[in-house]
């Protein structure tokens, strides 16, 4: 059941959500040893990547058994969304990815990530620029149904996307005033799909669990699916999706030991990548939670995980779990990672009241620097 994106087959049809601060080259790595699919990187500033930021460059760096080489890319000014996708395709990529869908503040309130698709005119200049640099490499965008309720931009934008030579549109069925609260809008995924019928569609929402992922097409037609907070703490996931694309039965959840042994290899991926122990086991912290969702490992075990400061410590809090301890029936669905929503969705001044505009809006290409 191989998803076409372009020229790539991506088989089952899996794609790992851009996810920044988690979607890096060693959790890409990690994940990918479970299954076959398609692993995108952590959003990245197109203006700071043409300014040659430090911090973002490290950030469009692949592993060498990277075979698929995916990038997502955020902009809001057609030349340096052009320029920036210039840039990754010398480096060797395989698939970029437009973000139009982040509902942080910090994007949102400069008309960048979900604010975009309400100035229909700049977002189509965007992608057909990254099309027409891309070459013959393959451009999808990812998006939310809008700003809220009362401002739905999807059908439209996701048009504007294919007519503008888009490969692949992914759908996250909440709105940005949502943000990560209520429950994924399925069937904004099934009108997607009958309303744009020249590319493939992806549904992202809600999946925690492989089941998911197959209710999700069965109900809405989609011809793939993004996993984002689902697989937080679970890079197991990807072995059970692709078992269950495959008609083989799907495992059970870990014991609580495996579980361990997938944090100290997680760590250590991140220091091999990072290449600084102590700056690696801070950035691997925030996964602690995420990976004991459900168990019974106690809060002051959650205490002093999220605190440890090398692998030593880290090792040493591990060997305290209880290696036999199994996830309780039903807590595979537990959510994890972003909780938070409703928000009023902040926007630059007049943003709504000059929709038509193509002009980029000032400044708000360093909205996230990476």
């Amino acid at each position: 059941m191989a998803l076409k994106i372009g020229p790539l087959a991506v088989d089952p049809p899996v794609v790992l959500a851009p996810m920044a601060g988690v979607t890096n080259a060693a959790f890409r790595r990690l994940c990918r040893s479970y299954g076959a699919g398609l692993y995108v990187s952590e959003m990245v500033s197109a203006r700071a990547l043409c300014e040659r930021n430090e911090r973002t460059a490290g950030m469009v760096a692949f592993a060498p058994d990277e075979e698929i080489r995916s990038v997502q890319l955020y902009g809001v000014d057609p030349h340096w969304v052009g320029e920036a996708v210039r840039r990754v395709v010398d480096l060797g990529v395989h698939h970029i990815d437009l973000n139009s869908g982040c509902p942080s503040p910090k994007v949102t309130r400069r008309g960048g990530g979900a604010a975009l698709p309400a100035h229909h005119v700049l977002f189509g200049n965007i992608v057909r620029a990254a099309v027409r640099a891309a070459g013959s490499i393959p451009v999808t965008v990812k998006m939310r149904k809008g700003l809220d309720d009362a401002t739905l931009t999807y059908l439209e934008a996701a048009t504007a996307a294919a007519d503008h030579g888009a490969a692949a549109i992914a759908l996250h069925a909440r709105t940005a005033e949502q943000l990560y609260s209520g429950r994924a809008d399925w069937s904004a995924i099934t009108r997607l799909k009958e309303h744009v019928t020249s590319v493939p569609i992806l549904g992202n929402g809600d999946i925690w669990a492989a089941p998911d992922a197959l209710r999700m097409m069965a109900e809405t037609g989609c011809d793939g699916v993004v996993v984002g907070r689902g697989c937080l703490g679970k890079p197991w996931l990807f072995r059970d999706l692709a078992d269950a694309f495959a008609g083989r039965p799907v495992q059970g959840s870990p014991r609580l030991g495996e579980v361990a042994d997938v944090m100290r290899r997680h760590a250590r991926l991140l220091v091999e990548a990072i290449g600084e122990e102590g700056f690696a086991v801070r950035d691997f912290r925030k996964h602690t939670g995420w990976y004991l969702t459900g168990y019974p490992a106690g809060g002051e075990m959650r205490r002093k995980l999220a605190m440890a400061g090398s692998l030593a410590a880290l090792d040493e809090l591990l060997d305290q779990l209880d290696p036999t301890a199994e996830l309780p029936v039903g807590a595979e669905h537990l959510p994890r990672g972003h909780l938070q929503g409703p928000r009023e969705v902040s926007l630059p001044e007049d943003w709504m009241q000059t929709r038509d505009d193509p002009t980029p809006p000032t400044g708000a290409d360093r909205a996230y620097t990476g």
